[in-house]
């Protein structure tokens, strides 16, 4: 039962800031995010993305610095892609078990430069093929499923050797959760969170990201064979439960504020730790909207940072990371 109006008037909740920062029911706080980071070979080295304004890659002994400034903000966690030599890209993606490659090597700097900082590393072969696919192929073109997760495990046990904490399978193929957390366990790594891109969708948001890592020129067909076709919503749960089922820790909705209700309903569904990414397309057309005066950036980046929490995430991947951290203060 609830009063009628005039006895009730719900505006009174929001006649000054006070009341309002007093009855909010979601809350940004920098330890809500983590901030992907992309890595470059060379030295002293940024170099500026085109396609993300604002976004740059960074070398490995530049790397460090730019961790370190996320934990001084708050952030308790980065995300590192490679942009990997093309002379160092193959069929066999054999660079991605390279443990002395450029995000091993990168992995090793954040640590040396920022201990205290959470490193998350994505387990996908896309940055090491000639043909930017997520997997092995056949002649055909189409992506082997168990061949493919052969090569995951070790991805993964090579980067957790590097030094970390999550690894995070982004490639979509059938029951490599389960194979990664077996190899793990099987190496002593019990520590190592899996963070499983659970329900990543073949989606038409991920441009300018293929640009960073320099896949996207690459690219031989396209993804809709493993990635989630994005009329689907219960398939999702399906992908959810099995991961969860195989020894994921933490799962993640991919892109974010497309799939709002896929995000909410998983979490409302399987109640563990649930990630939004936020992708690079979804950071492009604020950044672009802002630019041609659409709207003020800091208030496109705090509402659309906001409804990934109102959905239920329990952090999110943003490149705006340290921009919002900035805006809310710690």
């Amino acid at each position: 039962m609830t009063a009628a109006f005039p006895a009730l008037r719900l505006r009174r909740g929001r006649s000054a800031p006070w009341i309002r920062a007093m009855l909010a029911e979601h809350r940004l706080h920098p330890s809500d995010f983590i901030l992907p980071l992309f890595v470059c070979d060379g030295q002293g080295c940024e170099e500026p993305i085109a396609a993300l304004p604002g976004v740059s890659r960074w070398t490995v002994d530049r790397i460090g610095a730019r961790a370190k400034q996320a934990y001084e903000a708050g952030i308790p966690c980065v995300a590192l892609f490679p942009n990997t030599p093309g002379h160092l890209r193959t069929n066999g993606a054999e660079e991605a078990l390279n443990p002395d490659n450029l995000i091993c090597r990168a992995v090793k700097a954040v640590k040396d430069a920022c201990p205290e900082i959470g490193v998350l590393t994505d387990v996908a072969l896309d940055p090491y093929t000639e043909h930017g696919h997520d997997g092995l192929i056949d002649e055909r073109g189409c992506v082997l499923n168990d061949l493919t997760s052969a090569v995951l495990v070790q991805q993964a046990l090579v980067q957790t050797e590097a030094g970390a904490d999550i690894v995070a399978p982004s490639d979509m193929m059938d029951g490599r959760v389960g194979a990664i957390r077996a190899a793990l366990e099987g190496a002593g790594k019990c520590d190592t969170a899996i963070m499983a891109y659970a329900a990543k969708y073949a989606s038409a948001f991920y441009g300018p990201f293929r640009d960073a890592v320099g896949s996207g020129g690459r690219l031989k067909g396209d993804k809709r064979g493993y990635q989630m076709d994005p009329a689907n919503a219960a398939e999702a749960m399906r992908e959810v439960a099995l991961d969860i089922a195989e020894g994921a820790d933490m799962v993640m909705v991919k892109p974010g504020m497309p799939y709002l209700d896929v995000l909410a309903a998983v979490r409302k569904r399987f109640e563990v730790p649930t990630f939004a990414y936020q992708v690079s397309g979804e950071y492009a057309m604020i950044e672009h909207a802002a630019a041609a005066g659409a709207g003020d950036r800091d208030a496109l980046i705090l509402e659309t940072l906001l409804a990934f929490k109102r959905a239920g995430a329990t952090g999110i991947l943003t490149y705006h990371a340290l921009d919002a951290a900035r805006l809310i203060g710690g």
